[in-house]
Protein backbone atom coordinates (compact mmCIF):
# COMPACT_ATOMS: atom_id res chain seq x y z
CA UNK A 1 0.00 0.00 0.00
CA UNK A 2 1.20 3.55 -0.96
CA UNK A 3 0.13 6.53 0.55
CA UNK A 4 1.17 9.67 -1.01
CA UNK A 5 0.30 13.08 0.61
CA UNK A 6 1.54 16.17 0.73
CA UNK A 7 3.86 18.24 3.67
CA UNK A 8 2.07 18.34 7.18
CA UNK A 9 -0.99 16.33 6.55
CA UNK A 10 -0.55 13.71 8.59
CA UNK A 11 1.63 11.12 6.69
CA UNK A 12 3.61 9.64 9.80
CA UNK A 13 0.07 9.55 11.84
CA UNK A 14 -1.13 7.02 8.69
CA UNK A 15 1.74 4.78 10.03
CA UNK A 16 1.41 4.81 13.56
CA UNK A 17 -2.84 4.62 13.42
CA UNK A 18 -1.92 1.30 11.16
CA UNK A 19 0.47 -0.30 13.76
CA UNK A 20 -1.19 0.71 16.76
CA UNK A 21 -4.37 -1.17 14.68
CA UNK A 22 -2.71 -4.16 14.15
CA UNK A 23 -1.81 -4.58 17.39
CA UNK A 24 -4.81 -3.78 18.78
CA UNK A 25 -6.87 -6.31 17.04
CA UNK A 26 -4.27 -9.04 17.28
CA UNK A 27 -3.14 -9.27 13.49
CA UNK A 28 0.40 -9.19 15.18
CA UNK A 29 2.75 -9.19 17.82
CA UNK A 30 4.64 -6.34 18.58
CA UNK A 31 7.78 -8.36 17.29
CA UNK A 32 6.67 -9.13 14.12
CA UNK A 33 6.60 -5.69 13.15
CA UNK A 34 9.26 -3.82 11.10
CA UNK A 35 8.71 -0.18 10.96
CA UNK A 36 11.57 2.06 9.08
CA UNK A 37 12.06 5.66 9.40
CA UNK A 38 14.91 8.11 8.95
CA UNK A 39 15.80 9.74 12.26
CA UNK A 40 16.32 8.37 16.04
CA UNK A 41 13.76 11.42 16.46
CA UNK A 42 11.14 10.57 14.12
CA UNK A 43 11.47 7.15 15.42
CA UNK A 44 11.57 8.30 18.98
CA UNK A 45 8.00 9.95 18.49
CA UNK A 46 6.71 7.31 16.56
CA UNK A 47 7.00 5.09 19.59
CA UNK A 48 5.85 7.63 21.75
CA UNK A 49 2.47 8.19 19.37
CA UNK A 50 1.95 4.15 19.57
CA UNK A 51 2.71 3.82 22.88
CA UNK A 52 -0.14 6.85 23.73
CA UNK A 53 -2.57 4.73 21.43
CA UNK A 54 -2.47 1.42 22.89
CA UNK A 55 -0.26 1.54 25.80
CA UNK A 56 2.11 -0.89 27.49
CA UNK A 57 2.07 -3.47 24.24
CA UNK A 58 3.72 -1.23 22.22
CA UNK A 59 7.19 -1.43 24.44
CA UNK A 60 7.63 -5.27 22.46
CA UNK A 61 8.49 -3.02 19.52
CA UNK A 62 11.95 -3.79 19.28
CA UNK A 63 12.54 -3.39 15.13
CA UNK A 64 10.95 0.06 15.01
CA UNK A 65 13.69 2.43 14.33
CA UNK A 66 16.16 3.92 11.57
CA UNK A 67 17.21 2.03 8.12
CA UNK A 68 20.88 1.92 9.87
CA UNK A 69 19.68 0.57 13.28
CA UNK A 70 17.60 -1.91 11.93
CA UNK A 71 20.21 -3.13 9.69
CA UNK A 72 22.80 -2.97 12.57
CA UNK A 73 20.59 -4.92 14.36
CA UNK A 74 20.22 -8.18 11.67
CA UNK A 75 23.47 -7.85 10.88
CA UNK A 76 25.06 -8.30 14.35
CA UNK A 77 22.87 -11.54 14.11
CA UNK A 78 25.10 -12.79 10.94
CA UNK A 79 28.11 -10.96 10.72
CA UNK A 80 29.98 -14.03 10.34
CA UNK A 81 28.73 -14.44 6.55
CA UNK A 82 30.14 -11.22 5.44
CA UNK A 83 33.53 -12.10 7.02
CA UNK A 84 32.35 -9.83 10.63
CA UNK A 85 32.17 -11.08 14.05
CA UNK A 86 29.41 -9.86 15.68
CA UNK A 87 31.25 -7.02 18.00
CA UNK A 88 31.81 -5.25 14.86
CA UNK A 89 32.45 -1.41 15.32
CA UNK A 90 31.09 1.04 13.16
CA UNK A 91 33.50 3.77 12.18
CA UNK A 92 32.58 7.14 12.02
CA UNK A 93 33.96 9.88 8.94
CA UNK A 94 37.04 10.49 10.59
CA UNK A 95 38.04 6.76 10.76
CA UNK A 96 36.63 5.93 7.42
CA UNK A 97 39.30 9.20 6.12
CA UNK A 98 42.18 7.71 8.47
CA UNK A 99 41.98 4.06 7.00
CA UNK A 100 41.25 5.74 3.20
CA UNK A 101 44.29 7.98 3.76
CA UNK A 102 47.10 5.10 4.83
CA UNK A 103 45.02 2.77 1.16
CA UNK A 104 45.94 6.37 -0.72
CA UNK A 105 49.74 6.73 0.48
CA UNK A 106 49.96 2.77 0.14
CA UNK A 107 49.32 3.03 -3.61
CA UNK A 108 51.33 6.34 -4.06
CA UNK A 109 48.54 8.53 -4.99
CA UNK A 110 48.97 11.85 -4.24
CA UNK A 111 46.44 12.68 -1.52
CA UNK A 112 46.07 16.45 -1.86
CA UNK A 113 44.94 15.92 -4.77
CA UNK A 114 43.23 13.04 -4.90
CA UNK A 115 41.88 13.19 -1.14
CA UNK A 116 40.62 10.44 1.76
CA UNK A 117 37.26 13.04 2.14
CA UNK A 118 36.64 12.61 -2.05
CA UNK A 119 37.13 8.93 -1.67
CA UNK A 120 35.21 8.55 1.09
CA UNK A 121 32.13 10.36 -0.50
CA UNK A 122 32.44 8.74 -3.63
CA UNK A 123 32.54 5.28 -1.73
CA UNK A 124 29.46 6.19 0.16
CA UNK A 125 27.76 7.22 -3.22
CA UNK A 126 28.49 3.98 -4.79
CA UNK A 127 26.89 2.08 -1.40
CA UNK A 128 23.83 3.87 -1.25
CA UNK A 129 23.15 2.61 -4.97
CA UNK A 130 23.91 -0.75 -3.51
CA UNK A 131 27.20 -1.60 -5.59
CA UNK A 132 30.37 -3.57 -4.23
CA UNK A 133 33.62 -3.50 -5.33
CA UNK A 134 32.87 -6.19 -7.68
CA UNK A 135 29.74 -4.87 -9.18
CA UNK A 136 31.07 -0.96 -10.20
CA UNK A 137 29.87 0.23 -13.25
CA UNK A 138 32.15 1.24 -15.91
CA UNK A 139 32.59 5.28 -15.95
CA UNK A 140 32.88 5.05 -11.93
CA UNK A 141 36.25 6.09 -11.01
CA UNK A 142 39.09 7.77 -8.95
CA UNK A 143 43.28 7.87 -9.13
CA UNK A 144 43.48 7.67 -12.58
CA UNK A 145 41.46 4.17 -12.91
CA UNK A 146 42.02 3.09 -8.95
CA UNK A 147 38.75 3.08 -7.80
CA UNK A 148 37.92 -0.23 -7.98
CA UNK A 149 40.70 -1.29 -6.76
CA UNK A 150 40.80 1.30 -3.12
CA UNK A 151 37.22 0.33 -2.90
CA UNK A 152 38.24 -3.38 -2.74
CA UNK A 153 41.34 -2.53 -0.47
CA UNK A 154 39.42 -0.71 1.53
CA UNK A 155 36.21 -3.36 2.13
CA UNK A 156 39.63 -5.73 3.03
CA UNK A 157 40.61 -3.32 5.77
CA UNK A 158 37.49 -2.97 7.42
CA UNK A 159 37.02 -7.25 7.60
CA UNK A 160 40.55 -7.19 9.04
CA UNK A 161 39.97 -4.61 11.12
CA UNK A 162 36.46 -6.09 12.22
CA UNK A 163 34.48 -2.59 11.41
CA UNK A 164 32.04 -1.84 9.12
CA UNK A 165 30.70 2.05 7.78
CA UNK A 166 27.29 3.56 7.69
CA UNK A 167 27.10 2.73 4.30
CA UNK A 168 27.74 -1.24 4.88
CA UNK A 169 25.71 -1.80 7.26
CA UNK A 170 22.67 -1.60 4.21
CA UNK A 171 25.21 -3.30 1.84
CA UNK A 172 26.36 -6.35 3.89
CA UNK A 173 21.95 -6.55 5.01
CA UNK A 174 21.86 -6.90 1.00
CA UNK A 175 24.72 -9.01 0.48
CA UNK A 176 23.52 -11.90 3.14
CA UNK A 177 19.85 -12.00 2.02
CA UNK A 178 20.32 -12.13 -1.83
CA UNK A 179 23.44 -14.91 -0.74
CA UNK A 180 20.95 -16.53 1.77
CA UNK A 181 17.76 -17.17 0.84
CA UNK A 182 17.22 -19.55 3.87
CA UNK A 183 18.08 -16.01 6.26
CA UNK A 184 16.14 -14.16 4.05
CA UNK A 185 13.36 -16.86 4.68
CA UNK A 186 13.71 -16.83 8.35
CA UNK A 187 12.85 -12.43 8.27
CA UNK A 188 10.35 -13.60 5.97
CA UNK A 189 8.60 -15.39 8.69
CA UNK A 190 9.49 -12.79 11.36
CA UNK A 191 8.27 -9.79 10.13
CA UNK A 192 4.65 -9.95 9.39
CA UNK A 193 3.66 -6.26 7.95
CA UNK A 194 6.72 -3.65 7.04
CA UNK A 195 5.92 -0.20 7.49
CA UNK A 196 8.31 3.06 5.67
CA UNK A 197 8.21 6.31 6.56
CA UNK A 198 8.78 9.57 4.20
CA UNK A 199 9.78 6.58 1.51
CA UNK A 200 10.66 9.25 -1.45
CA UNK A 201 13.68 9.52 0.97
CA UNK A 202 14.50 6.33 0.46
CA UNK A 203 17.91 5.39 -1.64
CA UNK A 204 18.57 2.41 -4.07
CA UNK A 205 20.35 0.56 -1.64
CA UNK A 206 17.19 1.13 0.78
CA UNK A 207 14.58 0.31 -1.49
CA UNK A 208 16.47 -2.80 -2.64
CA UNK A 209 16.33 -4.12 1.20
CA UNK A 210 12.98 -2.88 1.49
CA UNK A 211 11.73 -4.67 -1.44
CA UNK A 212 14.38 -8.00 -0.18
CA UNK A 213 12.53 -8.02 3.31
CA UNK A 214 8.88 -7.65 1.55
CA UNK A 215 9.33 -10.48 -0.73
CA UNK A 216 5.53 -10.82 -2.38
CA UNK A 217 3.92 -10.95 0.53
CA UNK A 218 2.42 -7.72 0.02
CA UNK A 219 2.10 -6.74 3.63
CA UNK A 220 4.13 -3.36 2.89
CA UNK A 221 3.26 -0.27 3.61
CA UNK A 222 4.65 3.20 2.64
CA UNK A 223 3.97 6.93 2.93
CA UNK A 224 5.77 9.53 1.46
CA UNK A 225 5.68 12.97 -0.54
CA UNK A 226 7.90 12.87 -3.85
CA UNK A 227 7.30 16.34 -4.02
CA UNK A 228 9.36 16.42 -0.94
CA UNK A 229 12.36 14.66 -1.20
CA UNK A 230 15.20 16.37 1.43
CA UNK A 231 18.01 13.72 0.58
CA UNK A 232 18.67 14.08 -2.85
CA UNK A 233 22.00 15.28 -2.03
CA UNK A 234 23.47 11.73 0.05
CA UNK A 235 21.70 9.42 -3.06
CA UNK A 236 17.89 9.47 -2.21
CA UNK A 237 15.87 8.20 -5.24
CA UNK A 238 12.19 9.41 -5.27
CA UNK A 239 11.57 7.47 -8.59
CA UNK A 240 11.42 4.75 -5.78
CA UNK A 241 7.42 5.80 -5.33
CA UNK A 242 7.18 4.84 -9.10
CA UNK A 243 8.96 1.66 -8.61
CA UNK A 244 6.78 0.78 -6.13
CA UNK A 245 3.87 1.09 -8.24
CA UNK A 246 4.97 -1.06 -10.98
Amino acid sequence: MLVLAGAGTGKTRVLTTRLAHILATGRAKPWELLAVTFTNKAAREMRERITHLIGPSAEGLRWLGTFHSIAAQILRRHAELVGLKSSFTILDTDDQERVLKQLLEAANIDTKRWTPKSLSGLIDHWKNRGWTPEKLPPGEDFGNGKGQGLYAAYQARLRSLNACDFGDLLLHNITIFTSQPDVLAEYHDRFRYLLVDEYQDTNLCQYELVKLLAGHRGMLTVVGDDDQSIYTWRGAHPENLKQLQQ
